[in-house]
């Protein structure tokens, strides 16, 4: 016969006044652990009692329940709420939602207690992280989540950076593939492309630390503590355009440069500069670069110049520095470590009186026509200046006794002053280039905007792909086959996992281009019938007809073309330079047989991403190319604003394209105009 199922009972609820309730000396806490009881009563009093109390009646003598009631569970909910009655915040009457256990349970109240404690699961801190985001996403400031938590700032925009490493990752912490020390490594990269690159290169490697995956995805940028950007300053820097990533999780010196390229040449038109001025003294050259090799002094004489006398005042200041300092340092002889005011003080003082010892020097005019100026950053980034260097063939010729040569004093009466000349100048090596000269010179595209233009080029190629699923076929497998007999095959631009490929720079224009609207309703489309049952997807990918599953390989595999610009690193991991090459020429070949038109999929010039962030000459070298030299003579006198806007005007229906656009004659090398391959194949029909 069959035992019946005995059916639990649960106990009731309901509200109880707060001055009925007293704590159970059987509660098992004792130690204090997690949010304080102050903090508690601040949440209760924003938020309500979140969760109830457990309680049980209070038995008199006769055991009869008398009314009061004891908190076994609950106890730190109980302290809160009696820190707000003590405040008079909480009516000591005041309904308290509670669960009332049997009295005479067999279940003893220690058991409760410590139950309550054990059985509470901690919240996964990857869930922190999505709701701290989630908040803001809903409109609240990182201070606004800081202060209803009561944490720090600080520790808000650490769990959103968190929250930002690419959802790949997150989902591999989330399963335990990797350490939270790991994961907050990732965060001083906002390449989620690279982020996961990197992860896939130390996973199963032994070196994979969190300090090794900082080196690897910061080995393309420069430590804010590198003399060069010391030098140069960061908020100059990011004033032209460059950007900085910070580590909220560990000391970082500043943060990481992320465009070397813009670093060395602010680097190079402030050493430009400083040789300019150095230059009017009437020095013969001057010579400018990071650091000079060992030795590079060797085989020059060096000019002895007069050292400026100091005045009676600056004497005067001297006395008084050093009489401060040998005070201060008999006062504090016996002390086991300066306090930091005079530490400081002491420091400003040395560093004052070595500015009284390094007094400039005064040259002979004479001398300073036939010599140079060596001009460098030293290791803390500060201006190095080596003045008075003669070079064996400026030496003037060695006059004989005797000698019949006239004298240029004798026969006209006036000093032999040297002509004013003009300074040769070099920044690291290469002779620099009049200013005249520079301005009309076509500079080298920001690296930033080369990336943002590719990201628009391998959207609207992701688009073509998907519309083109004998090219999709083609391309999947010539790439599964080349990882299958080329060992040594570079990555191309296909990722073949399929791994979606991110953009880590874009316009804001982009994610309303006609290829992302078009590639976001195709992707919605099939994510309504995909279904989310590992066996139930293989079975409905069976029952597909061939030309459907050709359309959605297509799909998927299109999310994998990767035709962006990036940075090569010559360190290893990464692309490099001829991975890169591969990867844009595959690009170009994808291009060309899925006949993808830049300007029919919406490329064109604007002033936000193009035109109002070159040079005026790449503007006017734009308006030549596109719209005709008529065009470019009628806004070559505008100032660059009002340039950018016109250009974009005159080339609207001109079919022009930024180069990084332009698709690539893979015969010579050239840029071809879009359209340009029709037109041939029409003349030839």
């Amino acid at each position: 016969m069959a035992t019946a199922i005995q059916k639990i009972t649960l106990s009731s609820a309901r509200d109880i006044p707060f001055n009925k309730l007293v704590l159970s000396q059987s509660n098992v806490r004792r130690v204090k652990a997690g949010v304080s009881i102050e903090e508690l009563a601040e949440s209760i009093a924003r938020r309500g009692l979140i969760q109830s109390l457990h309680v049980r009646p209070v038995l008199d003598a006769d055991g009869a329940e008398s009314g009061m009631f004891e908190v076994p569970a609950g106890g730190r909910r109980y302290r809160a709420l009696e820190l707000l009655a003590k405040q008079k915040r909480l009516a000591k009457t005041a309904p308290v939602p509670c669960v009332v256990g049997d009295a005479n349970s067999d279940i003893l109240v220690d058991e409760v207690s410590l139950v309550e404690n054990m059985e509470r699961a901690p919240l996964h801190p990857l869930d922190q992280f999505r709701a701290f985001q989630a908040m803001r996403d809903k409109g609240m400031t990182e201070e606004a989540i800081a202060a209803a938590f009561f944490v720090g700032v600080n520790v808000v925009k650490q769990r959103l950076r968190l929250a930002s490493v690419s959802p790949t990752l997150l989902e591999i912490y989330a399963e335990d593939g990797m350490t939270l020390e790991q994961l907050m490594a990732f965060t001083v990269s906002s390449d989620h492309a690279r982020q996961e690159q990197v992860w896939e290169a130390v996973k199963d490697s032994w070196q994979k630390e969190p300090y090794q995956i900082r080196r690897m995805l910061t080995e393309t940028s420069v430590r804010a503590s590198d003399k060069r950007a010391v030098f140069i300053g960061v908020e100059a820097y990011e004033a032209a355009g460059g950007t900085v990533l910070r580590d909220l999780f560990q000391s970082d010196d500043g943060g990481w440069l992320q465009d070397p390229a813009l670093l060395d040449r602010l680097v190079a038109e402030k050493l430009k500069t400083t040789a300019d001025e150095i230059a009017s003294e009437g020095w013969k050259w001057v010579e400018a670069a990071l650091s000079f090799p060992y030795g590079h002094q060797h085989g020059l004489r060096e000019l002895a110049g007069v050292t400026v006398d100091l005045t009676e005042e600056e004497r005067a200041t001297r006395e008084a520095l050093r009489d401060e300092y040998d005070r201060l340092e008999a006062e504090y002889s016996e002390a086991d470590e300066l306090p930091d005011e005079i530490d400081a003080r002491l420091g400003e003082i040395e560093q004052a009186l070595g500015a009284f010892e390094q007094r400039p020097a005064i040259y002979d005019p004479a001398d300073i026509a036939i010599a140079g100026v060596f001009v460098s950053l030293d290791s803390d980034g500060s201006l190095s200046v080596d003045r008075g260097y003669v070079r064996p063939e400026d030496e003037r010729p060695v006059e004989t006794k005797g000698s019949d040569a006239p004298d240029a004093d004798s026969d006209t009466g006036q000093s032999a002053t040297p002509a004013v000349q003009r300074a040769v100048i070099t920044i690291g090596g290469q002779p620099t280039e009049p200013e005249d000269d520079e301005e009309d010179g076509i500079k080298p595209l920001p690296e930033r905007l080369v990336i943002e233009l590719t990201a628009h080029r391998t959207l609207a190629l992701r688009n073509a792909v998907a519309e083109h699923p004998d090219v999709a076929m083609t391309m999947l497998l010539h790439k599964l086959v080349s990882d299958t007999f080329r060992r040594t095959a570079p990555a191309g631009c296909l990722e073949a996992r399929v791994n979606h490929i991110f953009f880590s720079a874009q316009s804001e224009e982009l994610k309303d281009s006609t290829a992302a609207r078009e590639v976001a309703e195709r992707h919605e489309r099939w994510g309504d019938h995909v279904p989310a049952d590992d066996q139930a997807l293989w079975e409905w990918l069976t029952q597909l007809d061939d030309g459907r599953r050709l359309d959605l390989l297509a799909h998927c595999v299109s999310y994998g073309v990767n035709a962006l610009f990036e940075r090569p690193n010559p360190y290893g991991s990464g692309v490099s330079q001829h991975g890169l090459d591969v990867r844009l020429s595959q690009a170009d070949r994808l291009a060309r047989a899925t006949g993808l038109d830049m300007v029919a999929a919406g490329g064109r010039p604007t002033v936000g991403n193009y035109l109002g962030r070159v040079t005026k000459p790449r503007i006017l070298e734009a308006v030549r190319e596109g719209a005709g030299e008529r065009a470019a003579q009628l806004i070559d006198h505008l100032k660059k604003g009002d340039m950018a806007k016109e250009a974009e005007r005159l080339l609207a229906d001109t079919g022009w394209l930024p180069e990084p656009l332009r698709l690539v004659d893979p015969n010579d090398g050239q840029t071809v105009e879009p359209g340009a391959e029709a037109d041939a194949a029409d003349e030839a029909a």
